[in-house]
Formats: structure tokens, C-alpha cells, sequence
């Protein structure tokens, strides 16, 4: 989760940064426009990036705590046998 919000962090200070800066240049509105839709289609990937590689992250760490759990479940298993049988 914190991973998460540093991440969405970063990327609205440089959208923030990046707008602001194309809004206080001296240009004629049209090209204002025209670099704030650019700026903002650079954000867009930037975050869907970001994002595509936190899900991936996360799906990762998931899939280690079920192999884990898994693991953890047949040798619970194995060794509760194991004391059945010794009786």
C-alpha cells in the first residue's frame, strides 16, 4: 500500500510540475493546448505504466504466498500422518 501511494505520489507531482509549467509559458493558447493534451497523454502512460507494473508486483507476491501456504499444508499433512501412523 505504500508502495502504491509513493508511486501515485511521484506521478501527480510530475503532472502538477508539468502542467503548471505549460500554463505559465508564453505561448499562443493554441500550442498551450495542444502541449497540455500531450503532457497529459504522457502522464496517462506513464501512470498506466506504473500501475500495470505494481499489479504485476503484487500478483507475483501473491502467488508466492499461495505456493508457501501450499508448501506449508502438505507437510502439515505429511507429518500428521506420520504421528497417526506411529500410534
Amino acid at each position: 500500500m505504500k508502495l502504491k501511494s509513493s508511486v501515485l505520489g511521484v506521478l501527480a507531482g510530475i503532472a502538477t510540475g508539468a502542467l503548471l509549467g505549460v500554463l505559465f509559458a508564453p505561448d499562443k493558447g493554441s500550442k498551450t493546448r495542444k502541449k497540455i493534451k500531450t503532457k497529459t497523454s504522457e502522464a496517462k502512460e506513464n501512470l498506466k505504466h506504473e500501475f500495470d507494473s505494481f499489479l504485476d508486483s503484487v500478483s507475483k507476491k501473491y502467488e508466492s504466498v499461495i505456493e508457501k501456504g501450499e508448501e506449508i499444508l502438505e507437510k502439515g499433512k505429511k507429518e500428521a500422518k506420520e504421528k497417526v501412523n506411529s500410534k
